[in-house]
């Protein structure tokens, strides 16, 4: 037998240190190309909108690009492109980020221009009703009138928990986006928006001591506020299946999705890195499993994919998680078969464990990701300071192709044989659009 391939871990530098105010800093310079990435992240996301607020936490996204008390709206978009660089923000289920790349000579335009929404974004009437209306539109845009628009990121949660946290739409609805108010906003902003509940981050081509100096001075006048306590959002494991169906009106093909909790990702990440590396196995490729019996042999599903999480980000969420499932299917498709056939290929793995070569071809693949995706100075910023945000660990990012490559068969194995039909959740797209 071939001997099995040691993936190393990266060495991208990686420096801490805390403001006075609370803000931690995490610095990865790396002078090889002349680019810099900035990441600020608040330790805020959907989980924590309180009730008749939904979709709030993105809606307030948008609202950190309107402006400040120092610059008009748009002065953000019109000096980081005029520096020759790109940004954005996203929302994820535990966390907020905000981003920038711009040449080296560009560092200190990016960290002014975060340090100044970071005292305060321009929460006016006429921004709030104006980005209410932008975010209606990208519900419209990417779920009610897109076909299988918020599957399963939105349909299956509600399935799978009880909570409000884990179980709401993180889009929002448009009575709760329409009934938001200007003192909402600045309570939401004084809440979470707090230095004490942010990282910000660095990574490419700066010197420490400069990058230092600059975030002291545009960073560290920035008024204290200490970080609210965090929730605990966790909830009991299904005790039965549970399973529900929708009709979308345009959807033209039949779909099934699934979701099985797995073990906490940052209390108990030793257990939870073998679900990982299993959702790959069973559908990573022509030769992974379930596309090998679903789509190739049986032919009762089209297309086929597995990930953890419900936002795809399996190394930046906190405790509830899933691992997750969906097959679109042919005309007529059968989704009792599709999970009948899942549930047979997860006991044959239980049962027989794995192929030769099969867990190395995959960790390989998965190892080749990760490594590409830190090849960008922005794929190093905005996840090392997630990783601070979470774990406190942002050289996490440095270990995870070789502890990848170290989850033994018998993990995998064992993960497998959790994955059983009273503890799955489903949820079922039946088309509405006319063939």
């Amino acid at each position: 037998m071939a001997p099995k391939i040691k993936i190393p871990a990266t060495k991208y530098p990686v420096e801490r240190f805390t403001l006075g105010n609370g803000l931690r800093v995490v610095l990865s310079p790396d002078r090889s190309a002349p680019v810099v990435g900035v990441a600020v992240v608040y330790d805020v996301g959907i989980r924590s909108e309180p009730e008749g607020r939904t979709g709030f936490a993105h809606l307030f996204e948008h609202l950190m690009f309107q402006g400040s008390e120092n610059l008009e709206k748009l002065a953000h978009f019109r000096h980081v492109q005029g520096a020759g660089g790109s940004f954005n923000g996203s929302t994820h289920l535990d966390y907020t980020d905000y981003f920038e790349v711009l040449p080296t000579g560009g560092l200190e335009r990016a960290l002014f221009l975060e340090a100044d929404r970071m005292r305060g974004p321009r929460l006016t009437e006429e921004n709030l009703r104006n980005q209410v209306d932008v975010v209606k539109e990208e519900i419209r845009v990417n779920v009610l009138n897109r076909p299988y628009g918020g599957f399963p990121w939105l349909k299956l949660p509600p399935v799978m928990f009880g909570t409000f946290a884990n179980a709401h739409d993180g889009y929002g609805s448009f009575e709760d986006l329409e009934s938001a108010t200007v003192e909402d906003a600045q309570g939401f902003f004084d809440r979470y928006y707090a230095c004490g509940n942010a990282v910000l981050s660095v990574a490419g081509d700066f010197d420490v001591a400069e990058a230092t100096a600059m975030i002291e001075r545009h960073f560290g006048d920035v008024p204290a506020r200490p970080a609210p306590q965090l929730p605990d959002f966790d909830e009991p494991d299904l005790s039965g299946e549970r399973r529900e169906s929708y009709t979308d009106r345009i959807a033209p093909l039949p779909a099934v999705a699934a979701g099985w909790r797995v073990p906490d990702p940052i209390g108990t990440f030793e257990d939870y890195l073998p679900y990982v590396v299993l959702a790959e196995v069973l559908t990573d490729g022509d030769a992974s499993r379930l596309v090998e019996r679903l789509v190739q042999r049986d032919r009762t599903a089209t297309t086929l994919g597995g990930y953890i999480g419900f936002m795809g980000d399996e190394y930046l969420v906190r405790n509830p998680t899933a691992l997750l499932l969906q097959a679109h299917m042919p005309p007529g498709g059968d989704a009792d078969k599709v999970l009948r056939t899942i549930d047979e290929e997860l006991d044959r793995l239980a049962a027989d464990g794995l192929k030769p070569g099969e867990l190395d071809r995959t960790q390989a693949r998965m190892a080749t990701r990760s490594l590409h995706g830190t090849d960008d100075v922005l794929g190093r910023a905005q996840p090392m300071a997630v990783l601070e945000l979470q774990r406190g660990r942002p050289g996490l990012l440095n270990d995870l192709p070789k502890l990848i490559s170290e989850v033994r068969e018998e993990q995998i194995v064992a993960a497998a044989a959790t994955l059983r039909p009273e503890r799955r959740a489903s949820v079922e797209v039946i088309p509405g659009a006319s063939s």
